[in-house]
C-alpha cells in the first residue's frame, strides 16, 4: 500500500477535521481554544469567531465543577484514556443535547499532556427519544404500583417476571419470591394452560381464573383480565389483571341485606295499613249507618262521640302510615295542573267549622303576581296546608289566624311560592323551636299534654316539603302572641292558560236501582257494612266469603259491579278477578272494584294492572261507594 509522506498525511488530517461530521476542537491545558472545526460551530448554532470568543470551559467540561476537577485529574494521571459527558446547551433554535468526548493529547518524546481534543455529537433526536422511552417506561411503572388491581407478568412458559405492590397483597408473597416462579401456584395448571392454548379470544380463560391462592393457603375471590404482552410484533408473555373482589362481594351483599330490610319494611307497612285499617272500617262504616237511622238526641251525642273517635283514630294511624311510606321512599311527587286560590279555599272549608266553632278570625291574602294555575302535586300541599292549620286551630283558644301567599322567586321554568300562616295562639318556647320538625316531638308536653296527636304532623309537613323541593321553618311573633309556620315549594309554570284544566262540579246522575252487586269479603263486619251502605243507597247485594265462591256467584248469575276484598282465604281478589276476566268477554265482564286495606303508594295502580277497575281502601266511606257507583254507571253506559 502506497504510503503517504508528511505533507500527504497533513493534507489528510485537515480536510478530515474541516470535513467531519463531528464537531472537533483542540483546547489548551488553560481552558482556552486551540482550533475548532465548522462542525462544531454548526452544531452549537454560532460562528467560529462567536464561539472561540467564550470560554471553552462551558462546552467540555462537566457542570459539576467537583466532578469535572476529579475526571480531568484522573484524565491527566493516566487513569482515564477519554471522559464521556452528556450535556444541554441553549441553541437558537432550542435546547440541544451533545455527547462530548474529551481526550487529552501527549507528547510522542516525554508523554506530558499537550492539548485537549473534544469530540462534540449532536445527539438531540436520540435524547428525545431516550426521553419519551423514560417517560413510557414512568407511566407504566407509576400505572403498576398505583394501580388498585394485581398486576402480574409472565413469560411463555409460565413463569413470572414481575407484579405490582397490590400483587403482594393479594397474595402474601414478596415480588422477589414471586419472580422466577410459576403463575400457576397462584392460579392452577388448567388456567396457566388455557391462556397459553388461547389464540386472541382469551375471555375463556378469563373466565376460569375465578380465584387465587393466597401464600396463607385460602383463596381470593377475583375478576381477572388477560392481556397479551407485545413487542416488535410477537407475543412474549401476558399480563394477569386480577381484581379482588372481597370488598366489592362484601358491599353486595350489604346492599342486598338493606334491599332485603327495605322490603321487609315495605312488607310490615302495608301488613299494618291492611290489619289497622280492616277493624277501622267496621267502626267508622257502621257508625255512618247507625247515623242514618232514626236517634234521640242521646243516642245520637254517643253515635257522634264513636265517629270523632273513630276519625281520630283514623288520622292518628294516617300520620304513622304517611311518615312511614316517606321514611320508605314510597311517597313521590304527582304533578298536576291546579289553581292555587281554589286549593287554598277548598282547605280552608275543611277546617272553617273548628275555626267557627271556637269563633276564631279566619282571613287569607294571595298576592296578583301569583299565578293562577301552576304545575305542582296538589294533594301534598293540601296535606301541608291542612297540618299547618289545623295546628293552628288547636292551639289558638281564640283570636286569629291570617294565611298568606306571595312569590318567592323564579328559577328557569319553575316559580318558587312562600305560604306563611300566623296565629295569635300559644306560641312556642324558643327552646322547643329546635326540636318542632323532630318526628313524635310534641311541643305541648311543656303544657302537660293538653291537646292530642302524634307528634307527627310537623315531621311529616318537612319531609312533603322537601319533596316539593322547598323548606320549612317557625317566626317567632315578636312581642305579639303566637307563631308564624312559613314553607315554600317550587311549582311548574303552565305556557298556555287556555288549555289549563277547569274544575266542575260532579256529574249528577240518578241511581240505577236494577244493577247487580256482588260483595266479596270475608270479614263479617265488612260484609255487614258493605251491604247495608248498598242498602242506604237503595241497592240489593249478594254476599260470597272468598275469591272461590265469587267466581261460582258470577257463573251462576251475571253481575254488574263486583266489590273484591283483596286478601281472602281460599282464593284471593287478584286470583278471582283474573279467573273471571278469564272467563267472560266484552260486555259480560263486571265492573270490579278492589277493596283493601292496602293504602301504600303504587297498590292503586297494582290492582289496576291485574285486571281490576277501580279502586277503594278501607275504611270505607258511604260517599266513596257511591261515587264508585257513579263510575259504574258511566262505564256501563260507553261499554
Amino acid at each position: 500500500m502506497q504510503e503517504l509522506d508528511v505533507v500527504g498525511q497533513q493534507s489528510v488530517f485537515e480536510h478530515a477535521f474541516k470535513h467531519a461530521p463531528i464537531g472537533i476542537a483542540v483546547v489548551s491545558l488553560e481552558g482556552n481554544w486551540i482550533s475548532v472545526n465548522p462542525a462544531v460551530c454548526r452544531i452549537f448554532g454560532i460562528s467560529e469567531e462567536e464561539l472561540l470568543s467564550l470560554p471553552a470551559a462551558g462546552f467540555i467540561y462537566a457542570d459539576d465543577a467537583g466532578v469535572n476537577a476529579r475526571l480531568m485529574q484522573e484524565l491527566v494521571e493516566g487513569k482515564l484514556h477519554t471522559i464521556e459527558i452528556e450535556k444541554p446547551f441553549a441553541h437558537r433554535g432550542g435546547t440541544i443535547w451533545t455527547s462530548l468526548h474529551i481526550s487529552l493529547a501527549r507528547s510522542e518524546e516525554d508523554g506530558l499532556p499537550l492539548y485537549y481534543i473534544a469530540q462534540v455529537l449532536d445527539i438531540t433526536a436520540s435524547k428525545a427519544t431516550e426521553l419519551k422511552l423514560q417517560e413510557s417506561i414512568e407511566r407504566y411503572t407509576s400505572l403498576k404500583k398505583y394501580n388498585h388491581d394485581a398486576i402480574v407478568s409472565f413469560s411463555l412458559d409460565g413463569k413470572i417476571i414481575n407484579g405490582n405492590n397490590m400483587t403482594e397483597q393479594l397474595t402474601g408473597y414478596r415480588i422477589p419470591d414471586l419472580i422466577g416462579t410459576s403463575i400457576a401456584n397462584l392460579i392452577g395448571e388448567a388456567n396457566l394452560r388455557n391462556v397459553l392454548l388461547a389464540l386472541e379470544d382469551y375471555a375463556a380463560a378469563e373466565n376460569g381464573i375465578t380465584h387465587v391462592r393466597h401464600k396463607s393457603g385460602h383463596e381470593v375471590e377475583v375478576l381477572a383480565t388477560i392481556a397479551p404482552i407485545i413487542i416488535h410484533g410477537k407475543n412474549v408473555g401476558f399480563y394477569l389483571i386480577a381484581k379482588d373482589m372481597t370488598e366489592q362481594k362484601r358491599l353486595i351483599i350489604e346492599k342486598e341485606a338493606a334491599e332485603k330490610t327495605n322490603r321487609a319494611k315495605s312488607d310490615f307497612l302495608a301488613m299494618m295499613s291492611h290489619e289497622i285499617r280492616t277493624p277501622m272500617n267496621g267502626v267508622i262504616g257502621m257508625t255512618d249507618l247507625i247515623l242514618q237511622t232514626a236517634l234521640d238526641d242521646e243516642q245520637n251525642e254517643y253515635v257522634q262521640i264513636i265517629k270523632k273517635s273513630g276519625a281520630t283514630l283514623l288520622a292518628i294511624i294516617n300520620d304513622i302510615l304517611d311518615f312511614s311510606k316517606i321514611e320508605s321512599g314510597k311517597s313521590e311527587i304527582v304533578e298536576e295542573p291546579f289553581n292555587v286560590r281554589t286549593t287554598l279555599s277548598d282547605t280552608l272549608n275543611v277546617i272553617l267549622p273548628k275555626t267557627l266553632e271556637k269563633n276564631l278570625d279566619l282571613r287569607t291574602s294571595i298576592e296578583p303576581d301569583v299565578p293562577p294555575m301552576l304545575m305542582g302535586d296538589v294533594t301534598k300541599l293540601r296535606q301541608v296546608l291542612m297540618n299547618l292549620l289545623s295546628n293552628a286551630i288547636k292551639f289558638t283558644p281564640n283570636g286569629a289566624i291570617a294565611v298568606h301567599v306571595k312569590c318567592g322567586g323564579m328559577e328557569r321554568d319553575r316559580i318558587r311560592l312562600r305560604f306563611s300562616i300566623r296565629d295569635t295562639g300559644l306560641g312556642v318556647p324558643p327552646d322547643k323551636v329546635p326540636h318542632l320538625f323532630d318526628p313524635f316531638y310534641q311541643a305541648d308536653y311543656f303544657m302537660t299534654r293538653q291537646f292530642e296527636g302524634t307528634g307527627l304532623g310537623l315531621a311529616i309537613c318537612k319531609k312533603l316539603v322537601h319533596l316539593m323541593e322547598g323548606e320549612i321553618w317557625h317566626e317567632d311573633n315578636g312581642e305579639q302572641p303566637g307563631s308564624t309556620f312559613v314553607f315554600t315549594g317550587k311549582f311548574g309554570l303552565l305556557e298556555d292558560p287556555a288549555h289549563q284544566t277547569q274544575e266542575a262540579g260532579a256529574k249528577e246522575s240518578p241511581y240505577d236501582n236494577s244493577l247487580r252487586i256482588l260483595i266479596a269479603e270475608d270479614n263479617e263486619v265488612n260484609q255487614m257494612v258493605l251491604k247495608k251502605m248498598m242498602e242506604k243507597l237503595g241497592y240489593n247485594s249478594t254476599v260470597v266469603s272468598n275469591g272461590a265462591d265469587a267466581i261460582e256467584a258470577v257463573k251462576r248469575m251475571p253481575y254488574d259491579i263486583i266489590f273484591m276484598d283483596i286478601q281472602m282465604p281460599l282464593m284471593d281478589g287478584i286470583q278471582a278477578t283474573k279467573h273471571i276476566k278469564d272467563m267472560l268477554a266484552g260486555n259480560e265482564r263486571p265492573y270490579i272494584v278492589a277493596v283493601t286495606a292496602h293504602a301504600l303508594k303504587g297498590d292503586r295502580e297494582r290492582y289496576i294492572a291485574a285486571g281490576m277497575d277501580e279502586y277503594i281502601s278501607k275504611p270505607i266511606q258511604m260517599e266513596a261507594v257511591a261515587q264508585i257507583i257513579r263510575t259504574c254507571e258511566d262505564w256501563k253506559a260507553v261499554t
